[in-house]
């Protein structure tokens, strides 16, 4: 079997615990070969952003190019894309390739970091809802990202169900709705697709404090597509392999203090 290939467009972390440094590890983990488009360098660890250096739009561009004329991509997920600029780019970029020979499309809608810090320029929200959305295969917000997306608070497994059905009516392309942040007994996602709203279930850990699980979702969703999987199929094994991350999470004590890290690959 000839090897699939998944693409990142995504900021990176210096820390490696989320960004295309988490993608890569996932895309590692599940055997697919991955390859990024670097969108921003990010100085942060968990809990913190320090500062973001964007990269310029033209290198964005000539990566993803470069990616899709010379490999047989099989999926593309997007991180960080920062900027209205680079989600038009990217989308005209997508949009240039014949229709059936398109990855298929994961949207992780990144917006702020785990610790409250912007990773978006105000205007490129509108520019996810005008263009991205539009031509994702998935989209996976989790409830900050859909109260964002929808301009008002989602806060209850009843308003996630409710929000994720709108969301999908709108823009006629599954959309995966991450309860994470509920903080209950358990860690609840629902995904509407044509078929309707599907529950996926795993037991939530209220003492692991770590930054990329959203990253790390939509990469394992990515490289599990790529690998052939349906889209409800390999949403349940990325649900099972982000829970693994979290429950064997890496935690180191040093002088700054406690941290901690998923554990992307294992075995």
């Amino acid at each position: 079997m000839e090897t699939p290939v998944a693409v990142t467009i995504a900021g990176s972390d210096n820390s490696g615990g989320a960004g295309i440094q988490a993608d890569l590890k996932t895309f590692t983990h599940f055997k697919v070969y991955g390859q990024t488009v670097v969108t921003c360098i990010v100085a942060e660890i968990s809990g913190h952003v320090r500062s973001i250096q964007p990269v310029d739009s033209g290198v964005i561009r000539d990566q993803l190019e470069l990616s899709l004329k010379y490999f047989p991509v099989a999926a593309i997920k997007t991180g960080m894309l920062y900027s209205s600029e680079n989600i038009d780019m990217i989308c005209d970029a997508f949009e240039a390739v014949p229709q059936s020979e398109r990855p298929f499309l994961v949207v992780d809608p990144v917006m702020n970091a785990t610790s409250g810090d912007p990773l978006v320029l105000p205007d490129a929200i509108e520019r996810y809802k005008s263009r991205l959305f539009r031509i994702a295969g998935v989209v996976t917000p989790n409830l900050d990202e859909m109260s964002a997306i929808l301009g008002e608070k989602v806060a209850s497994l009843d308003s996630m169900g409710q929000a994720v059905r709108r969301l999908y009516d709108e823009y006629r392309v599954p959309f995966l709705a991450k309860g994470g942040h509920l903080q209950t007994g358990s860690a609840i996602d629902l995904l509407v697709d044509s078929e309707g709203l599907h529950e996926y279930s795993e037991p939530y850990f209220q003492r692991v404090s770590t930054h990329g699980t959203g990253c790390t979702y939509s990469a394992a969703i990515a490289a599990n597509v790529a690998l052939g999987l349906p889209l409800k199929a390999a949403v349940g094994v990325a649900k099972k392999y982000i829970t693994q991350a979290i429950v064997d999470s890496f935690h180191w004590n040093t002088g700054a203090g406690h941290i901690v890290a998923l554990r992307h690959f294992w075995g």
